[in-house]
């Protein structure tokens, strides 16, 4: 699995929109239409949808 890297202002907005916690989720990949996200704890990945431009 990719390291996951701190998350930027921008990101830690999308994210909080899903009603988690940004502090807590890395960034593994982004796409065009996903990002996978995993948590810094369990190490459990997630996809959320990516955000539109």
């Amino acid at each position: 699995m990719k390291q996951g890297k701190k998350l930027t202002v921008a990101e830690r907005n999308h994210v909080a929109t899903f009603r988690l916690v940004p502090a807590n989720w890395l960034i593994s990949k982004r796409m065009a239409t996903t990002w996978v996200i995993i948590n810094r704890n369990s190490g459990k990945p997630r996809t959320i949808p990516a955000p539109q431009k």
